[in-house]
């Protein structure tokens, strides 16, 4: 009765299993996987929120395909902010990114063709593909430390076939926190301009850069060798992700840039996903950013300096990263990654990822997020470094 599309198994797995019967039990968790700034105990500016959000130009519903005029010319403004020259005429407002991943899948992809993307990186991915009838391809992410990680070419190559239709680059990578080095980016681009391949460039953590690297130095918004697609969206720039508003800004070869608008205005104006009170307010909401972008830094940089120091001549190794929300350590392989999260959560309170939620090709990692309250994070990882000693 059901579409094949669902290809997965509905059971919940056991660290979803132990955890609702951890809470059940009235256990207080140290939760390492807090990824929602609403719920991590940031200063929101609430009433200048609230009067974005209070316009009398909402009791009015005057849909446009792209996206209304000011929404869009405030998100070139962002790009023009950081440095980066977009048009207006280039961008398409989405309800998220995930949406934006949706609208390229339809514009670019026919059954039996492939998408590339990147492994380790965000498990969304395979879900987004199948749920639009994609054959979704890793490739390599190769980590040498303690410069970080880099794409491996050999292995992207190799991927690339007759039938690869977009290549995913996430920049800077979730959970790895790598942006792509400007000269792996000339030559991904040349690369897929022989072949025909359109880049797709997911930026939503681009202005979380850690040291030197940024948006204006890293991003892919103003390349034009073969058909580019950019995504981010408010969910991150700002920290509001239940706003719900998302872009693309498309760039490349005019004539295709032309004909890919074209396609994405049918498909836009389809759907037309997009609320009118978050266009209205996408100015103003916009222009708040600083304000939440600089304590979400602040909480990443204490927490990674914690992190840092207690893995510091521990059996454990803090990964090296650039840009982002999360961190990456590698542990002790006297268990397998399940089997540590499973006995930090019954023996420690200690919620964290394992490395093969986001496939990471070997073992043993864990994902943490550095969001979460500085004294929550500090206690959870003095917990979970003594559990490896």
């Amino acid at each position: 009765m059901f579409s094949s599309r669902f290809k997965w198994d509905f059971e919940q797995n056991r660290l979803s299993t132990l955890l609702a019967e951890k809470r059940r039990g009235g256990a207080k968790i140290l939760d390492l996987t807090e990824s929602n700034p609403t719920r991590a105990g940031f200063d929101y500016p609430d009433r200048e929120i609230i009067a974005a959000l209070a316009d009398s130009d909402i009791l009015r519903y005057q849909p446009e395909a792209r996206g209304s005029t000011f929404a869009r010319q405030a998100v070139a403004n962002y790009y023009h902010e950081c440095g980066l020259r977009v048009s207006l005429d280039n961008v398409h407002l989405t309800a998220s990114t995930s949406e934006a991943y949706g609208f390229l899948f339809k514009l670019l992809v026919d059954p039996g063709n492939e998408v590339l993307a990147p492994q380790p990186s965000y498990p969304l991915f395979e879900f987004l593909a199948a749920l639009d009838g994609v054959e979704l391809r890793p490739y390599r992410l190769a980590y040498t430390h303690p410069t970080g990680w880099r794409i491996d070419f050999a292995s992207l190559e190799a991927a690339l076939t007759e039938r690869t239709r977009a290549l995913i680059v996430v920049n800077p990578n979730n959970p790895t926190g790598s942006f792509v080095t400007p000269e792996d980016r000339a030559r991904l681009m040349a690369l897929c301009a022989r072949h025909g391949t359109a880049v797709i460039s997911d930026e939503v953590f681009a202005d979380y850069g850690w040291g030197e690297a940024t948006i204006a130095t890293r991003s892919f918004v103003t390349q034009n060798e073969t058909l580019t697609f950019v995504l981010s969206g408010l969910s991150k720039v700002v920290g509001l992700p239940h706003m719900k508003l998302g872009w693309i800004a498309v760039s490349g070869p005019e004539s295709l840039v032309t004909a890919a608008q074209e396609r994405l205005d049918l498909i836009a104006d389809t759907y037309l996903s997009v609320g009118t009170p978050v266009q209205s307010g996408a100015p103003a909401l916009l222009r708040l950013r600083s304000q939440m972008q600089d304590q979400i830094a602040r909480r990443v940089s204490d927490n990674l300096a914690v992190l840092d120091s207690l893995a510091t001549n521990s059996a454990c190794r803090l990964l090296a990263g650039e840009a982002g929300w999360y961190a990456v350590i590698e542990i002790p392989r006297y268990f397998d990654e399940e089997e540590w999260v499973l006995k930090l959560l019954t023996e420690d309170d200690v919620l964290v990822h394992p490395g093969y939620f986001f496939n990471f090709e070997r073992e043993a990692f864990l994902v943490l997020s550095l969001l979460t309250r500085g004294e929550v994070f500090q206690e959870a990882c003095r917990r979970m470094i003594a559990r490896f000693s």
